[in-house]
């Protein structure tokens, strides 16, 4: 047995409202980058569902830059660690790591050279460092700043001049190498939150928080205009990112626009409406290539039309907080892949053409997600935090305000049956829906439900217990009674899940075991599968019956054999930083994972 990694659905951006997003651009044209948790997405920009993740850093990483020469990235986080490690080779080998300061990192600039860097934050005893890449060595300081610094930009050609923007509203300018201040730029009234040089380093923008961006010689400093007059934008200026030729440049806006202007002029050619919604804020962009592309609020990369300014040529949608739950139908013939999130939102993934073709539409859950699955009728069934279980048509995609069903607890878990039997495991509480309807609650019970499976017969129920024992209900019309018949798991039962074909019940608990019992025999133990080192959270049974996956807390995947115990497949770090959260299989050999890191994987099991 064996496995491959077949794709990643990467996560968006992770942003955060009034803090501008830095979008790193590869000088080869390839690649953009951001920063989502303790990852690096690198992106590929023709082709965004082409992606891969670095996932090295210990901390909160926020933000990251190509070197000029395209053979490194330097990535830096929420305790001042800097990271430079190799984009050439799969495992991103790291050639240096360093700690200019203490603090939140902002952002990141190199010498046309690739041998100098400028690393600016919000360090306790300095606010900003310039140094040697190879050796770490300071070639000069970062000074003129009272307050945290937001950006920073080295000038792509010399003579060097270094600028930088602050929480203290000014700009300041310095000359070098080694790089001493000049002089500061006091236009701004508010935040500073983005410089950067043009690329031919004639010129350099300065946006900040009062709407304003001001044009300044690249090689003195000095202020030539005001883009727009007294303001380019009705809310805060978050980013610019100039044209290749350095004729142009767009700006991201609070205001919910994007702003193509032309700098001789000081106008903007065009506006691109972005929405009205406050997720509709733009806090990031990047102008790569024939590519102009933002960065929402939402976490939505958009990627901006000249021709159309009030509709995207596409938005890259998918999840930016962790996911907790997948599973996989198939919709006229092809598999697709229902993703949910911390955050409520559900996504809708194509196997085969391995983009998110989008989401249901209209108000559906307002908190985590807790399970999915699909009945027959083709309705995917969705349980969450906010007390409620919903039914949506997976052929229209839209969330119906009248195919909600509220339960009188927070559901944990959801399964489903023929004949419309919906099971739901609550806290305290366990409820069966027949046809969107509650027809049957047992409460006041005497152990801690933790999770249920019903049989693809619909004749039986089986609820796990925090106590490590196994209840079985037989499901007799619109009621379920008590068989009087217990298994016994070795822990606090974590998953279950029936085979497709009702043979066995596959049982999982904290105590790291999956136990298996053969449904015909009396539910007799069939076996013992060993293997996690820490508690198993998911179980998921293959097609064929014969093989079914697991995933723990110890970030393993295990991919089991029913008729033999001793055949099994590891997948370590399958998820790399984090536990996979769930599991589900779209064939024989194609198996999906979920995972804290808002990232959705593919994987490709051979036998």
């Amino acid at each position: 047995m064996s496995y491959e990694s077949k794709h990643t659905f990467a996560s968006l951006p992770q942003m955060e409202r009034g803090v501008s997003k830095v979008l790193g651009r590869d000088p080869k044209g390839n690649n953009f980058l951001y920063a989502n948790g303790k990852t690096v997405i690198i992106r590929n920009i023709d082709n965004p569902s082409i992606a891969d993740i670095y996932t090295e850093h210990a901390q909160q990483v926020t933000v990251a830059c190509y070197a000029p020469s395209g053979f490194y990235i330097a990535s830096g986080d929420v305790s001042g660690k800097i990271r430079i490690w190799d984009t050439t080779q799969k495992e991103h080998l790291l050639k240096y790591e360093y700690q200019p300061f203490s603090g939140k990192i902002r952002d990141i600039a190199w010498t046309e050279d690739s041998k100098r860097m400028a690393v600016v934050g919000e360090g306790r005893e300095k606010f900003g460092a310039v140094f040697l890449w190879d050796s770490g060595s300071s070639v000069g300081e970062l000074a003129g700043h009272s307050k945290s610094i937001n950006s920073v930009d080295l000038k792509p050609s010399r003579p060097y001049r270094l600028i930088s923007g602050s929480d203290d509203m000014t700009v300041a300018f310095s000359e070098g190498p080694p790089f001493k201040f000049k002089f500061t730029l006091k236009d701004h009234t508010r935040f500073v939150n983005c410089v950067r040089f043009s690329p031919d380093g004639n010129r350099f923008a300065a946006a900040g928080a009062d709407g304003l961006i001001i044009i300044c010689d690249g090689k003195t400093g000095e202020k030539i205009s005001a883009l727009g007059g007294e303001k380019a934008h009705n809310g805060g200026v978050y980013a610019v990112s100039w044209s290749p030729d350095s004729s142009q440049l767009i700006s991201a806006s609070g205001d919910k626009t994007v702003k193509l202007w032309d700098v001789s002029t000081g106008t903007a050619v065009t506006t691109f409406n972005m929405g009205n919604d406050v997720m509709d804020q733009q806090l990031g962009c990047l102008w790569q290539k024939d590519h102009l592309i933002s960065v929402s609020l939402s976490g939505n990369i958009n990627y901006l039309d000249k021709n159309n300014p009030d509709k995207p040529l596409r938005v890259i949608k998918g999840h930016s907080k962790s996911v907790h739950c997948v599973t996989v139908h198939k919709i006229d013939g092809k598999s697709i892949i229902f993703s949910a999130s911390h955050d409520g939102h559900i996504n809708i993934l194509s196997f085969v053409l391995t983009h998110l073709l989008g989401l249901p539409n209209g108000k559906g859950h307002t908190n985590q997600v807790n399970k999915m699955v699909v009945d027959q009728a083709g309705q995917l069934v969705s349980c969450g935090m906010d007390d409620t279980v919903r039914f949506t048509d997976t052929q229209t995609k839209e969330y119906s305000a009248s195919d909600v069903v509220k339960m009188d607890a927070q559901p944990k878990c959801v399964s489903i049956a023929p004949g419309g039997l919906t099971l739901v495991v609550c806290i305290d509480l366990v409820v069966l829906l027949k046809d969107k309807k509650k027809v049957f609650t047992l409460e006041k019970l005497d152990y801690e439900p933790e999770t249920g499976a019903i049989h693809p017969g619909g004749t039986t129920a089986a609820v796990g217990g925090a106590d490590g024992k196994v209840r079985l209900y037989s499901v007799q019309g619109n009621s379920l009674k008590e068989e009087g018949r217990t298994l016994e798991a070795t822990g606090r039962v974590t998953a279950m899940a029936f085979s497709h074909d009702g043979a066995h019940l596959a049982v999982t608990d904290e105590k790291k075991v999956l136990r298996i019992f053969t449904v015909a025999d009396d539910y007799a133990i069939k076996d013992d599968f060993y293997g996690h080192h820490a508690k198993i959270v998911s179980v998921a049974w293959a097609p064929d019956n014969e093989h079914l996956a697991t995933s723990g807390m110890d970030m393993m995947v295990y991919i089991w054999t029913i008729s033999d115990s001793d055949k099994r497949l590891k997948i370590p770090d399958a998820h790399r930083l984090h536990h996979v959260t769930s599991l589900a299989w779209v064939d024989d050999h194609t198996l999906v994972t979920s995972s804290y890191d808002a990232c959705v994987k593919q994987w490709t099991i051979m036998y």
